[in-house]
């Protein structure tokens, strides 16, 4: 059912008690009006009946029979109101009680008839005509206390039934919107959670919330829209695995064409002048294809350990001594460069899991890149601290030298990107990024022209799950270091 239908419905369903309270609380409204009338009408019929008493006291002390003739004539009007009001009157007390009184009316107005045709001093008359009298005032007033004594229960009674209604509706109104809010919040938090999941890279479709309503139409939106992502992911993972093979292609025919090239020449040149060639000449030939041939297999070398890093051996470190041991690898090229060094390690950080030699060779490609950027000297400055409320741990490595020009920045860590010209392979960055990455943690780069660069490398802190592990899940096997680079 679709979610406007529940409201439709949960509206009517209100509406409805709503209603049926208004139009009972109606009926008690028109029930009191109407006893009301009859209480109003009643104190006339008891203001009639007193007077008619009245007369009938002189009657006997005076005997005067022009008083029974008042009494009479009030018993006509008696009767006309009677018949005036016939209608309120039985809706107010019945038929029975109306029959009654009009019975009792009537034997007091036979009383009153025989009285004009007889002597005033008839004890025996004297006493039908008090009886009847007795009888018609104390029935008129038993009747008028019990309708005002029913005004009152009728009040109370509708005041507790408005009281009652009103928290039942208002508890029915929270039950249903609670029903209704918790179906829509418990498919829209399906949905939140898919699209966080979606921009985490997770395209699974979503399941248990195929309702029948807008939500869901909106999850087979959202589930047709993984799919799509999905199937777009695929093509933009291959499209930029194809630019990165372009890449590295090109890198690779670069780097290896300059020194083919130069054993190219040596080679014809020591073909066409060997006869004319000293040995020495000879061997000078031969040692520059040799240096050569060397380059390539460098390049080779690191080309390999870019593509298929060695397997990881981590374990529980302190990273302020992983940073002074790689200082100690680095002193004598920093001391030679004329480099000032700065070091501020914070104290009681928290371990990390890292195989020490990879963080070393990190930090020493870091540092050389520092050096080589301070060419005429400068402040290095090496710093450790804690971050992310002690969750992990940043190391700094910052320099005063030239800094990265900021269209470069962003390509810093794309493989064979130099900005050393043909002074550098541009692979060193690319598998620093890598080793960080399998190591579960983040590097960053921040560089100003003129001012310096600083790069940033976050590794998180050991853990209880890396004792359990104790390495034997390979970092490697973590992250896949070609599809973080893609």
């Amino acid at each position: 059912m679709k979610i406007e239908k529940k409201l439709i419905i949960s509206s009517v369903i209100n509406a409805a008690f709503i209603v049926l309270v208004g139009i009972v609380g109606f009926q008690y409204m028109n029930l009191v009006l109407t006893k009301l009338r009859f209480v109003e009408i009643a104190d006339d019929l008891n203001a009639s009946f007193l007077e008619m008493r009245l007369s009938e006291k002189n009657y006997f002390l005076f005997h005067n029979k022009e008083t029974l003739v008042e009494i009479q004539n009030k018993i006509e009007q008696t009767r006309k109101t009677l018949k005036i009001e016939g209608n309120d009157i039985v809706r107010a007390i019945g038929v029975s009680d109306l029959r009654g009184l009009e019975m009792r009316l009537t034997t007091y107005e036979t009383a009153i008839i025989l009285a004009q045709g007889r002597a005033p001093q008839d004890p025996a008359l004297e006493s039908s005509i008090r009886t009847a009298g007795r009888s018609l005032k104390e029935y008129s007033d038993s009747i008028t206390q019990l309708e005002r004594r029913r005004v009152n229960e009728i009040i109370l009674g509708s005041k507790r039934f408005m009281l009652y209604s009103f928290w039942a509706i208002l508890i029915l109104s929270l039950l249903i919107s609670h029903y209704i809010s918790q179906k829509i919040v418990r498919s829209l938090r399906g949905i939140e959670a898919m699209t966080k999941s979606i921009s985490g890279g997770n395209f699974n479709r979503i399941e248990g919330l195929q309702t029948k309503d807008e939500l869901g139409a909106v999850v087979s939106a959202i589930n047709s829209m993984s799919e799509e992502l999905a199937h777009r992911e695929e093509q933009i993972i291959q499209s930029k695995k194809l630019a990165s093979l372009g890449i590295l292609t090109a890198g690779v025919a670069h780097e290896i064409t300059n020194p083919l090239n130069n054993i190219s020449m040596i080679a014809q040149t020591y073909d066409e002048m060997y006869d004319k060639l000293e040995e020495q000449d000879r061997k000078s030939f031969m040692q520059r294809v040799e240096a050569e041939t060397e380059r390539i297999r460098k390049i080779v070398k690191n080309l390999l350990d870019f593509s298929k890093p060695k397997e990881a051996h981590p374990r529980e470190a302190d990273i302020n001594t992983v940073i002074q041991k790689t200082l100690m690898l680095v002193q004598n090229m920093i001391d030679v460069s004329g480099i000032e060094t700065s070091l501020q390690l914070h104290t009681d950080l928290p371990h990390v899991f890292v195989d020490e030699h990879q963080i070393e060779q990190v930090l020493v490609n870091l540092i050389t890149n520092a050096v080589q950027a301070m060419s005429e000297g400068g402040w290095l400055v090496i710093s450790s601290r804690s971050h992310n409320h002690g969750e992990s741990v940043e190391i700094g490595v910052c320099d005063t030298g030239k800094g990265i020009p900021p269209e470069f920045v962003p390509h810093i860590f794309d493989p064979f990107f130099s900005t050393k010209g043909d002074g550098g392979t541009g692979l060193g960055l690319s598998v620093s990024y890598g080793i960080i990455k399998n190591h579960g943690g983040e590097i960053r780069v921040e560089s100003k022209v003129g001012v310096g660069t600083t790069f940033t490398v976050e590794l998180p802190k050991y853990s209880h799950q890396d004792r359990v592990n104790n390495g034997s899940e390979s970092l490697s096997d973590r992250t896949q270091l070609n599809k973080e680079l893609v």
